[in-house]
């Protein structure tokens, strides 16, 4: 059985020195690892960079599934692991749920990684 990793809230942007600062914590090396491991999927790879092109900044469950020819159910399971990262944002409205790439994540992912990657 595989051993499950700890469960820690990363509803909110990665937030700690950068990995070339030095040694990480075991708390931050940890932060940084789930939120790479969100993102180590093709398909949510995908999914952010079809959120990332949209022309409303924006899309609903049943159009991810149909432009990336997946199933809704799947769609969502990625986006849910997506979301429990926080890396997108998803909203209710009627009978469809829309999502959206939550860039402050990302980018505070970027500079944890490489400081110098987004000046």
């Amino acid at each position: 059985m595989p051993k499950a990793l700890p469960v820690i809230d990363m509803s909110a942007p990665v937030c700690c020195a950068p990995v070339a600062a030095g040694p990480l914590s075991d708390a931050d090396a940890l932060e940084v690892a789930m939120r790479l491991k969100a993102i180590a999927d093709p398909v949510r790879v995908k999914i952010l960079s079809y959120l990332y092109s949209s022309s409303t900044g924006e899309e609903a469950s049943g159009d991810l599934a149909a432009v990336l020819d997946l199933a809704e159910s799947t769609v969502s399971h990625h986006l849910g692991q997506l979301r429990k990262a926080g890396l997108v944002i998803s909203d209710r409205r009627g009978m469809n749920v829309f999502h959206r790439v939550k860039p402050e994540a990302l980018q505070a992912l970027c500079v944890v990684l490489d400081p110098n990657c987004c000046t």
